[in-house]
């Protein structure tokens, strides 16, 4: 777990890739592709969410250690972004061998088979050749972990973000959202729009997925970005007095000596007012924001007898379904924004963790500083364990982005060396894949395959046939993921390939 090699093989490339372009052997450049994402790497941390795009089929690759022999099918990493992937050096990685892994494309996923000395496991397990699935983590032993996503071979470049905006790759942008997945570039887009749109906006996502960001974010892209921001939880906007809170009183009223106060529209003029938690203001009070909301932005202040009008706009969020709102009140906010939650974008899940642990050292170093290391080329990182990365990958969130922050301070709790070891409670915790791969040959087992918490040994048994994937879809009432676990298969897409294989139909009667 030493300082990672610096040495670096080759130049990087630039690639600007176009519409008409096409990845060999693809549908299109929207087409969804497996892909190989950068989760941890020993010796080169700062390539953390490069991706190697693997079509559906093709022929085999290798990936391993350096340029390998010239006329060799290398699987190549690139730095990925709209319309452009810059394409990285030759690992360099000393443990890897010069042919580690044969990647052999399939529809739907990828077959790996261990062909260099490096071990391989892949969720936890140790094999030496498997099928993997979106969701899968790949872990070559010390030395680097891979995760297995479905993504578009191309992403569009945005109409409306500005180029001026983003940040580093793997980095926060200038409006302080952090992401390389498609999921957060859709996101990136539609707050570009929202911001241009000078309308009320909806910011709609799970708790703990940013939407407070989002609304500074559509704030600071807007024509209002140099004016006032106000910020109020909604849900502590008292019954009683919404009126006074939100417009205000003026001087004397309602008794002798009370101050002259805008309220929360008042202040916002001009600018933007962020309610969040909209969902938990009772209907018939969100009836009281109605006449604000049009276009004419009407209110009135306690005790005086004229109308004012207010330039701002409102942008609420809510982790709530918007069916829940008073529906005229819903209707007022014509721009909405989609947060995707952490589970739809789980290789951003490294990028994440690496910038709220050197967050962390900033505001805490006594605490979390001796953790960072640097490369020679000045380059921050947190000396993660491999299987910390693992774990984060593919756990269950409930809190999103708020809850990978709270497991990470547990995790530098519980680590007593300068590596952030994954706590006790996290190993014991649910994952998303929750059975381990179908290993075609299984390593030996090692004194240390014992201490892998949670992980089910996975039997040497044939593929089912056609009869035993009826049996245990009627077993599942037709749930294709629990059918699966009954199976013994790695998840409910190893299932979808073997349905289509027998021409199975999950939904028909069975």
């Amino acid at each position: 777990m030493g300082d990672p090699v610096n040495r670096r093989a080759g130049a990087s490339t630039t690639t600007l890739v176009t519409d008409s372009e096409r990845v060999p052997n693809m549908k299109g450049p929207a087409a969804e592709v497996t892909t190989f994402v950068i989760a941890w790497s020993a010796a080169e941390p700062e390539r953390i969410g490069e991706v190697a795009i693997i079509p559906d089929f093709g022929t085999a690759q290798e990936l391993g250690r350096g340029p390998g022999e010239p006329g060799d099918a290398r699987l190549r990493f690139f730095r990925q972004r709209p319309a452009s992937m810059i394409e990285g050096p030759s690992l360099v990685s000393p443990g890897l061998s010069r042919q580690q892994l044969l990647v052999i494309p399939m529809e739907g996923g990828v077959r790996i088979e261990r062909v260099g000395q490096c071990a391989l496991e892949v969720n936890g397990q140790r094999v030496d050749s498997a099928e993997v699935v979106s969701g899968d983590v790949i872990v070559l032993k010390r030395e680097l972990v891979l995760f297995c996503t479905r993504r578009p071979a191309y992403v569009s470049p945005p109409r409306l973000f500005p180029a001026t905006s983003w940040g580093p790759f793997g980095e926060a942008d200038a409006v302080g959202i952090l992401g390389e997945s498609p999921h957060v570039w859709r996101l990136r887009e539609s707050i570009a729009f929202a911001a241009k749109a000078n309308t009320h906006v909806m910011l709609l996502g799970e708790s703990g997925t940013g939407k407070e960001l989002a609304a500074h974010a559509i704030h600071k892209l807007s024509s209002r970005g140099e004016r006032t921001f106000v910020a109020r939880n909604a849900a502590t906007l008292p019954s009683g007095l919404i009126d006074a809170e939100l417009f205000g009183n003026a001087k004397n009223y309602p008794n002798p000596g009370m101050p002259d106060r805008p309220g929360l529209i008042g202040e916002a003029d001009g600018g933007s007012l962020f309610l969040d938690e909209i969902g938990e203001l009772p209907v018939e009070l969100q009836a009281h924001l109605l006449r604000v909301l049009d276009s004419d932005g009407e209110y009135q202040r306690l005790g005086e007898g004229t109308t004012r009008r207010s330039r701002l706009r409102i942008i609420a969020a809510t982790n709530r379904d918007i069916g829940a709102l008073k529906h005229d009140f819903a209707a007022r906010f014509t721009a909405r924004v989609d947060l995707p939650a952490l589970g739809m974008r789980r290789e951003d899940v490294p990028l994440l963790a690496r910038h709220l642990l050197l967050r962390a050292a900033k505001k805490s170093p006594e605490i979390a500083g001796h953790f960072i290391a640097q490369t020679a080329a000045g380059h921050e990182y947190p000396r993660i364990h491999p299987t910390l990365v693992q774990h984060l990958l593919q756990r269950r969130y409930t809190a999103n982005i708020r809850e990978l922050d709270a497991m990470l301070w547990r995790a530098m709790s519980e680590s007593h060396g300068d590596v952030i070891e994954a706590p006790p409670e996290l190993r014991a915790a649910s994952v998303i894949s929750g059975m381990p791969p179908r290993a075609s040959s299984p390593a030996p087992a090692s004194a240390n395959d014992s201490q892998q918490i949670g992980v089910i040994p996975p039997e040497s048994r044939p593929e089912p046939g056609a009869d035993e994937i009826r049996g245990a879809l009627r077993q599942a009432d037709g749930r294709v993921a629990e059918a699966a676990r009954t199976l013994g298969l790695s998840s409910r897409y190893a299932l979808y390939r073997l349905l289509k294989k027998h021409g199975i139909d999950p939904d028909a009667p069975l």
